[in-house]
């Protein structure tokens, strides 16, 4: 079937900012687009087939969709963290914001990263799979660029912008998820373009391997980690800056809701280790027997520059 043609423009887009959006997978055989528009934003949202990577089939949905819990479990990883610094304040640093005027974050949830953009791009793009996601994103995208657009779509291995488009690419816990996009980041990149990654540690849930062998969560993470980033980042940039990112989360008792609710916003990463109920319940012994529980929160932050 002959693909439609989205066209992000809304108030104020000057030609210039008009630019063709293809969102739809080449190889997806039917999909069925629903365009939300408002003054300053486009919405893009439609059906796309399961993600798979390394014959994974990864349906963390469950988890992602909720955003009211996403944001909460976001407030408990920051009232628990043990590094009090918030890991988006360090990655901001690196950048060069003057230079920033095109924005895409992919894989961008609910705009975590976003909601502490500094202000002045004037265009800020958000790429994933959830349309749940598409309102609070785009608030807080409004916030920081002139204008803002979502895009539902689960990234493969395309991205259906013009080469050398963007000033800044973001990768905010995401890229384990579609570590082939790399190739496409770099094309959309212009030159002297950053590209921007936070990831997590492959010793992430450590403390629960005495009890559960979490290998498909590993599997996931070890996709791009805090480990293995720089070397895979080598195949496609030359230009790399790493930060480590040391942390813990600690609960004490009296924690207990906070600790569940984190157990459980993991639940999609583990159930194919693990019945979650079951790690929730132990997590929750140790943090009875021993006063006090630390979680492995190590990640890393890397920059890369076309």
């Amino acid at each position: 079937m002959t693909k439609p043609k989205f066209y992000a423009k809304g108030r104020g887009f000057s030609q210039r900012h008009r630019h063709k959006i293809d969102p739809s997978p080449t190889n997806t055989p039917t999909y069925r687009p629903r365009i939300f528009k408002t003054a300053q934003t486009l919405f893009l949202v439609y059906k796309a087939e399961p993600l798979i990577y390394n014959c994974i089939v990864v349906d963390i949905t469950q988890s992602y969709s909720n955003q009211p819990l996403h944001a909460e479990v976001s407030e408990i990883i920051k009232s628990h963290s043990e590094n009090k610094t918030d890991i988006r304040n360090v990655a901001k640093t690196l950048i060069e914001w003057k230079n920033v005027r095109r924005a895409i974050d992919l894989g961008c949830g609910y705009g975590w990263f976003e909601e502490v953009f500094d202000k002045g791009p004037e265009l800020l793009v958000g790429i994933d799979c959830l349309s749940e996601n598409a309102a609070v994103f785009t608030r807080h995208a409004e916030r920081a660029a002139k204008k803002a657009i979502f895009i539902r779509h689960k990234l493969l291995k395309t991205i259906d912008f013009p080469s050398d488009y963007f000033d800044l690419v973001v990768c905010a816990y995401s890229l384990y998820f579609f570590p082939d996009i790399l190739q496409e980041a770099k094309r959309i990149l212009c030159n002297g373009g950053a590209l921007l990654i936070i990831t997590h540690s492959e010793s992430m849930l450590e403390e629960g391997k005495r009890f559960f062998d979490f290998k498909n969560l590993r599997t996931i993470i070890e996709n791009f980690s805090a480990e293995n980033g720089e070397d895979i980042l080598r195949k496609y940039f030359q230009h790399i800056t790493a930060v480590n990112y040391n942390n813990s989360l600690v609960f004490h008792r009296g924690d207990e809701k906070s600790l569940a609710l984190y157990i459980d916003f993991k639940r999609e990463f583990i159930r194919k280790d693990a019945d979650p109920d079951l790690v929730r319940k132990t997590m929750l012994q140790e943090l009875f027997k021993n006063g006090e529980l630390r979680l492995n929160k190590n990640d890393k932050i890397f920059l890369v520059k076309k």
